[in-house]
């Protein structure tokens, strides 16, 4: 049998071995560091008057003890990240922003009170900025690094995965919305008296993934597969029932990874622990949305974000409301939907349909019995007639959704949640309905980011409840961004 890594990784060159890789990404960690540092310098300089490359303006901050105190802390910011994993380790892209978010808080405090205690002179403008900007830089940087790397054949590592149900699928899916992980799914691997996987899922070339039996000697199979990165995604109790070949993958893999069955809990902040001389693990599950202090920072992050978008934006939702205008009036439009803790609410649109829409809608639905069934299906139809052409713009675009910010400032919704529903659409929710009904609609959600009305409802149902069930705040800002990516590309709106 030919190795997978032979097969599926390109010849190796020299800025493809691993003792590189790492070396450049604490290269590129340093750099940030440094290029933070100046950026700091160039900028705070003008508010003290000095022009940004006038002596006066670095010598502060190039004052020799100030300046060790840095160096310092770039060589511990570097062991900190080392410690952790970041060069050699993969895990999620966002989990290591959220790293590295917590270890610059730490040493930028650690910079402050070292400067103080040793009585330096320095900039308190320019140490704010710098802190401001290292974590930007190092994420950003590091994102460069990690893509070019990946361009030309490094940072890469093939990958198997042991499971023979949905558990292995989720979990390759997984993996393939992490690029920058760098593992890369070779072959399914299913264990001996297992039937074998059955999925649709192919690599970059359009190729089915393979599945292959592990046999009875799994440490030879893998062997003969070139030693590829093993991840175990076996079924509920799979692991009582394979504890022999796991024991064997274990000492022979360094980093095996163990995905667990545990679809339906909640997953974010669970924490795990064991018994000191006993084989019992305990994780511990949370509820974030339902502790008032996480509703409370949520809260506070809505009203500060959709205050400033309203501020901020109101030129142009004035020239919005005017273009939809000139098709008639109303201009806003007034949904009634089911809320936080089953409480109806007027979800605000601007107007995109015509004036009789309800008029239109009971003749197409009459007289068509593909539109009927669309609309009993989803409630929507993707060639709706009774859009108008700014109504079009809008929906592709969601600028049709900026009214709901006066929902979010109201309390009615929040910036991030489920999509508000009507109430004949909750009791397609099932037994997923309390999670919705725990937390407030929301402008965006992973919907938007996932497809929008291009997935399915009953996706759609799954990942309102994920989300609700994993909140946190950091959760919530990425799928903000997220949703900023997805409507410059108008993916899955109508």
């Amino acid at each position: 049998m030919k190795p997978i890594e032979s097969i599926f990784l390109p010849k190796a060159k020299w800025y493809c071995n691993r003792r590189f890789e790492k070396s450049l990404l604490i290269f590129t960690d340093i750099t940030s560091m440094v290029l933070a540092f100046a950026i700091a310098v160039m900028i705070s300089a003008p508010f003290h008057g000095n022009p940004v490359l006038a002596r006066e303006a670095w010598l502060p901050a190039l004052n020799s003890g100030s300046l060790q105190i840095y160096t310092l802390l770039i060589i511990l910011l570097i062991g900190v990240f080392w410690s952790k994993g970041h060069y050699s380790k993969r895990k999620p892209f966002a989990n290591e922003i959220k790293d590295v978010l917590k270890v610059v808080l730490t040493v930028a405090a650690l910079n402050v009170v070292l400067l103080f205690l040793a009585k330096q002179q320095f900039s308190r403008a320019t140490v704010l900025i710098n802190w401001a900007t290292v974590p930007i830089a190092l994420v950003s940087i590091r994102w460069v690094a990690k893509r070019t790397l990946i361009a030309v054949g490094g940072w890469t590592r093939p990958m198997v995965i042991i499971g023979w149900g949905e558990n292995a699928v989720e979990t390759a899916l997984a993996f393939k919305d992490e690029p920058l992980m760098g593992l890369k799914l070779a072959a399914f691997l299913a264990p001996a008296g297992k039937d074998k996987l059955v999925h649709n899922l192919k690599d970059k070339r359009g190729n089915p993934i393979p599945v292959i039996s592990l046999g009875s000697d799994p440490v030879q199979t893998l062997k003969h597969l070139g030693n590829p990165h093993v991840v175990l995604a076996m079924e509920q109790g799979g692991v009582d029932a394979f504890q022999d070949m796991i024991q064997q993958l274990s000492r022979q893999n360094r980093d095996m990874q163990l995905v667990p069955a545990l679809r339906g809990l909640p997953l974010y902040g669970m924490e795990a622990n064991h018994f000191f001389a006993h084989e019992v693990l305990i994780l511990t599950v949370r509820n974030n949305l339902a502790r008032r202090l996480p509703r409370l920072i949520k809260r506070c992050f809505d009203l500060v974000v959709s205050a400033t978008v309203l501020l901020l934006g109101s030129p142009l939702f004035l020239f919005i409301a005017f273009k939809v205008s000139q098709s008639g009036r109303p201009i806003f439009f007034g949904h009634t939907r089911v809320g936080q803790h089953n409480r109806p609410f007027k979800c605000y649109k601007f107007r995109t349909m015509a004036p009789n829409a309800d008029k239109l809608l009971a003749d197409l639905l009459a007289n068509s019995a593909e539109a009927r069934a669309e609309w009993e299906r989803d409630f929507k139809l993707k060639n709706d007639p009774r859009i108008t052409p700014i109504g079009h713009f809008l929906r592709k675009t969601s600028l049709d959704e900026i009214p709901q910010l006066w929902n979010v400032l109201k309390g009615d919704m929040s910036l991030v949640g489920p999509r508000p529903v009507v109430t004949a659409e909750l009791e397609r929710y099932g037994n997923q309905a309390d999670y919705y009904l725990e937390a407030k609609p929301g402008v965006t959600g992973l919907w938007q980011i996932s497809g929008r009305n291009d997935v399915s409802y009953d996706t759609r149902v799954y990942l309102d409840a994920w989300y609700v069930k994993n909140w946190s705040l950091f959760n919530d800002i990425v799928i903000l961004l997220r949703t900023v990516k997805v409507i410059f590309r108008r993916e899955g709106a109508y």
